[in-house]
């Protein structure tokens, strides 16, 4: 079994906010995928499900972002889930808008929700990295993660969440695929770096 988790904090507050992506493309994930309903276990909302054969588990914990580890750990411990196993989705602003990476390992680069992950279970587990943009100013960065999309950024969201949803089977079988489909598929639906819209959406935040 394998555990995906999708990052965010819970509450109607934090909808639509940039710091709950994770959540909302895990939420994709369960739809187009066919899982059950959600329920309660391990600190969070949790479902199993398959994908491509695989069998997969899903959490968003909701301990709030800067306690994910906690909810991450009860469900790889009960599970006897490993790190090497574990897929986190997040939202990244070292990222343009709309871009997704794929890595092991590696710094938390200041993301409470992955500090939270790696002080519980250590570094070697998979992060999707969901790019969200960065406001210019590293001083803006908490205002702007926790604040909702504009409706102009509703498009790109869309797709992006629809995108990595519709490409998942290829994130079990080869990163470097799965990469390279949602780079093309966000080119394709018009948000790639050579589109007009580009240059407008990643001019800095006010």
């Amino acid at each position: 079994m394998r555990l995906f988790v999708g990052l965010g904090n819970p509450g109607p507050e934090y909808e639509l906010t940039r710091h709950n992506l994770g959540f909302v493309v895990l939420q994709q994930v369960a739809k187009r995928c066919g899982f059950p309903p959600w329920r309660s276990a391990y600190q969070g909302e949790f479902s199993v499900g398959s994908i491509a054969g695989e069998q997969i588990a899903l959490l968003r914990p909701l301990t709030y972002m800067n306690d994910s580890g906690r909810a991450v750990q009860a469900a790889s411990s009960f599970l006897k889930i490993d790190p090497a196993v574990i897929t986190v989705f997040h939202d990244e602003i070292e990222l343009p808008a709309g871009k997704v990476r794929v890595k092991i390992g590696g710094g938390n680069a200041g993301h409470n929700g992955l500090r939270s992950i790696s002080e519980c279970l250590g570094n070697e587990f998979w992060r999707v990295r969901l790019g969200v943009g960065h406001p210019g100013d590293k001083r803006l960065v908490e205002r702007f993660v926790l604040r909702q999309f504009p409706k102009v950024e509703w498009p790109w969201v869309r797709a992006l969440v629809e995108t990595v949803a519709d490409n998942i089977q290829f994130l079990l079988m080869n990163v470097s695929e799965f990469q390279n489909k949602t780079h093309l598929e966000m080119e394709r639906r018009g948000f790639g770096t050579n589109a007009p819209y580009w240059d407008r959406l990643h001019r800095p935040h006010e």
